[in-house]
């Protein structure tokens, strides 16, 4: 995994940039992250042609005027500013479009996006964003608290989980005393009972399985010596998502990290199902999905967008 040295943040001048901004300041400061770009998007600059006539400056002071706006609140919550550029981008169109060729023109690391559960308005596309994302995406619902004591990974033993659990750790290496929890949520098939074993028994052997798994997944893992606990978790309504969020609440968790599954141009678009769920899911907890920095080839993304 890599360290996240250049960060976008999306502000929409809602309640919400004050929580975004504490957490971007909480991350540079482990990170020694180098360069922040505050972006806000307006999504209609259309002025009618007579009007601009009258006013020639009423675009650019409307501009002018939402980057002083975040430069006002940047101020207020981004801390210790020393050694990191504070660069603030105004533009106009579509947020995701817009953030994506951002975050692609400017190599970043991570996109820092807000969930809102209360708040008016819809936020920004997450969902678009975490699929075509060429970097890491923190998804932050509001009034979250930045802090990592405890940190939950979903884990189905594949690639992509194994990219999370190595962002776990080293987020654990940075921050110190920082437990992770490594979850899978198992089900017992429909069809147990064709083998002649009770309910009872056959989620014994699903279990067994699991743990036997785990130990193979955490093999191919350096943990740097942090401390790592398996939990197992059966799906008993086909919904391990919910069961995912159940335990991050269960066990007071700060944050989910969950790895994106595309890594190629043909997959991009497909991050997993069980990510997309989480991420239309979960409002509670501070969610990352992290994908490895330009694994995810552009070109298809963009023919798409167009």
């Amino acid at each position: 995994m890599y360290l996240i040295k250049k960060l976008i943040v999306c502000l929409d001048q809602t309640a919400l940039d004050k929580t975004l901004i504490q957490y971007a300041a909480f991350i540079s400061k482990v990170n020694q992250t180098k360069k922040v770009y505050f972006v806000n998007v307006i999504k209609n600059l259309t002025v009618p042609k007579e009007v601009l006539e009258e006013f020639p400056n009423l675009v650019e002071n409307m501009v002018n005027e939402r980057q002083e706006a975040m430069e006002q609140v940047v101020s207020e919550n981004f801390k210790d500013q020393k050694g990191i550029s504070l660069n603030y981008i105004v533009k106009e169109g579509s947020l995701s479009k817009k953030v994506l060729k951002l975050a692609e023109e400017k190599s970043a690391d991570m996109i820092i996006i807000g969930r809102k559960v209360s708040l008016p308005g819809t936020g920004v596309a997450s969902l678009r964003l975490a699929r075509r994302a060429s970097c890491s995406l923190l998804i932050v619902p509001e009034n979250s608290t930045p802090r990592v004591n405890k940190i939950l990974v979903p884990s189905d033993f594949s690639d992509y989980s194994k990219d999370a659990l190595e962002e776990a750790i080293m987020i654990a290496e940075k921050h110190g005393n920082v437990d992770i929890v490594c979850q899978n949520v198992y089900t017992v098939p429909s069809g147990y009972h064709f083998t002649g074993k009770s309910y009872e028994e056959f989620t014994q052997i699903m279990l067994m399985h699991a743990e036997i798994n785990y130990k193979k997944f955490i093999r191919k893992i350096d943990t740097k010596g942090v401390s790592i606990t398996p939990v197992y978790t059966k799906d008993e309504d086909d919904d391990p998502v919910q069961e995912i969020v159940s335990k991050a609440k269960e066990i007071d968790a700060d944050g989910i990290i969950i790895g994106a599954k595309g890594r190629t141009a043909a997959t991009a678009l497909f991050i997993g199902s069980m990510a997309e769920r989480l991420i239309q899911y979960n409002d509670s907890l501070p969610l990352l999905v992290t994908r490895p920095k330009g694994k995810n080839a552009g070109i298809l993304d963009y023919i798409l967008e167009i």
